[in-house]
């Protein structure tokens, strides 16, 4: 029984620490948008992808990574209206 209260009270805490972990809460929109800008970090972060990019935009690797930048802003668009709880 106390397996289970530890693991809950892990989860929680790694829900609180990184924010991309999602929680009972997260929207689809959210989750999406988590996940692009993750993705968008890792391109910039590996070099030879970011190369890869570069070649196959035929763009330089500076505007490339100012074009992934721009895109982490809004990766999804703006965010959904939320319906109000009356």
């Amino acid at each position: 029984m106390t397996d289970r209260y530890t693991i809950h009270s892990q989860l929680e805490h790694l829900q609180s620490k990184y924010i991309g972990t999602g929680h009972a809460d997260t929207t689809k929109w959210e989750w999406l948008v988590n996940q692009h800008r993750d993705s968008y970090c890792s391109y910039m972060g590996h070099f030879d992808l970011l190369n890869y990019f570069a070649v196959a935009e035929n763009e330089s690797k500076a505007r490339v990574r100012f074009n992934l930048m721009e895109k982490m802003l809004q990766p999804c668009g703006p965010p959904l209206d939320k319906p109000e709880d009356s």
